[in-house]
């Protein structure tokens, strides 16, 4: 059987070229609102994903707007179910109303990290994805991977193309040197290898074991457009099909 694997980028920020990546990408994580992008701007790119037949997910994240969701905070998890239920629901109804359907929910920045040890706020993220029926787009060996397994909740695993890992398998701190990575070359083939070989070289240089089933591309990140093309290209040489995870 062929490989494959499904591209995400985050979508909706008002930074970025979401038109360029609507045209590589396979799924889209639009925000909702709470860490950036305005009603009309969630609005026109849920009709850009419906157009370009690209997957919506739900980015949700905490109320910070100011800091572009990336500050983490100390939420009460009923008050962090609650406004992740209220970010769902409103982009929901944007999608619906230009022909699309929200398909999986994914936490962003500060939120995603916190529920790769935080019990207590991954299981508010559970909840609301469970109130709402959305698969969960998540980190790998991540305290919300497993609570949503044992919840019964479906589960999108995922890998990120631009970002550094520790030898744990979790992020670098986008305020630690090389977290963030800048070369389309060097993108490009950590894509290639680890759907290949399901393995990333951590910024120590050991190896870690990573199952994805979808890759992020950030939107936001410099030179994003050239990345995911350079990813595009470099998948398709190497014989891997590039399609909306579990279609």
């Amino acid at each position: 059987m062929a490989l494959e694997i499904d591209l995400n980028a985050d979508l909706g920020e008002g930074v970025g070229d979401d038109d360029a990546m609507l045209s590589l990408v396979t799924s889209a994580n639009i925000s909702c609102g709470f860490h950036a992008g305005t009603p009309r701007v969630l609005h026109e790119t849920c009709r850009s994903a419906v157009a370009a037949d690209v997957r919506i997910g739900a980015q949700v994240s905490y109320p910070d707007l100011a800091g572009f969701g990336r500050r983490p905070m100390d939420i009460e998890p009923d008050d962090l179910t609650a406004d992740i239920l209220y970010q769902v629901g409103a982009l929901t109804t944007l999608a619906q109303s230009v022909g699309g359907t929200v398909r999986y929910l994914k936490p962003h920045g500060a939120l995603y990290n916190t529920v790769v040890h935080n019990e207590r706020q991954a299981a508010a993220v559970v909840a609301a994805a469970l109130a709402v029926r959305l698969p969960l787009m998540c980190l790998p060996g991540s305290v919300v991977e497993s609570l949503a397994r044992e919840a019964d909740l479906p589960v999108i695993t995922e890998a990120f193309a631009d970002r550094s890992y520790t030898a744990e398998g979790t992020l670098v701190p986008r305020t630690h040197p090389g977290a963030v990575l800048t070369d389309p070359q060097v993108v490009a083939a950590r894509v290639v290898n680890l759907v290949e070989t399901g393995r990333i070289i951590a910024i120590d240089g050991s190896e870690v074991t990573v199952v994805a089933d979808s890759v992020c591309l950030h939107g936001d990140t410099p030179g994003a457009v050239a990345h995911a093309r350079r990813v595009r290209e470099a998948l398709a040489a190497a014989g891997v099909r590039v399609r909306p995870y579990g279609s």
